[in-house]
């Protein structure tokens, strides 16, 4: 609120004011930036501008968390100011253009997946699998991995899959690189891990039914 010379105040909104460089710090830290700007006594100014570093660390706590925090304050005071403040920091100013730098891209793998119910993890298995020499070792490689396929693939679909077609999705997903030895089969005790990926994905469904009942209340 501002007084007008009058009897009456002013209401001031925010787009009324200047704008504010970083405004998770608000407008009181804007203001103490701005008028440290004119404090002429550099000794002075040094010391109230350690002040000020230290009333941002209080109203951003989440400042500890990040790597060298306290260059990360100074850096903030900095832009706070425009980047026109003469003061001397334990740390060099930032550039005006780092401002504008954009962020790096993060790496997203961009190759599609070939079987969504199955998942990229069980592709990185069978790109691994593909390139072990075979023997007993990759044998056993694959009867674990067609277990673990077969309780995905039941989590998704109500109905049972025989040993095939896990067979087969191995062999397809990994560009026939890995061929299947014939007489494979999967233990009898390998019937509970199936039957518990059919609870599962009963139970899955169960929830997700709850749920939808709930949000159309």
């Amino acid at each position: 609120m501002e007084n007008t010379g009058t009897d009456t105040y002013k209401l001031l909104y925010n787009t009324e004011r200047v704008t504010l460089y970083i405004p998770e710090y608000g407008r009181n830290v804007q203001k103490m930036v701005d008028y440290l700007k004119t404090i002429e006594d550099r000794e002075k100014r040094n010391e109230q501008a350690r002040a000020i570093i230290k009333v941002m660390e209080i109203i951003n706590p989440a400042v500890h968390l990040q790597d060298n925090y306290e260059q990360k304050l100074w850096d903030h005071l900095h832009i706070i100011s425009g980047f026109d403040l003469d003061v001397d920091s334990p740390y060099p100013a930032p550039a005006p253009e780092s401002l504008n730098e954009k962020p790096r891209k993060i790496p997203y793998p961009g190759k599609p997946v070939k079987a969504a119910h199955y998942g990229r993890n069980i592709e990185n298995m069978i790109e691994f699998i593909a390139n072990v020499e075979d023997g007993e070792s990759k044998t056993s490689m694959i009867r674990s991995l067609a277990i673990y396929m077969r309780q995905q693939y039941l989590i998704w679909n109500k109905d049972t899959v025989s040993d095939q077609t896990i067979f087969q999705d191995i062999e397809r997903m990994s560009d026939y690189r890995i061929k299947v030895p014939e007489g494979l089969q999967l233990a009898k005790q390998d019937v509970m891990v199936m039957r518990q990926g059919q609870k599962q994905g009963k139970n899955q469904r169960q929830r997700g039914n709850q749920n939808k009942r709930k949000h159309n209340k």
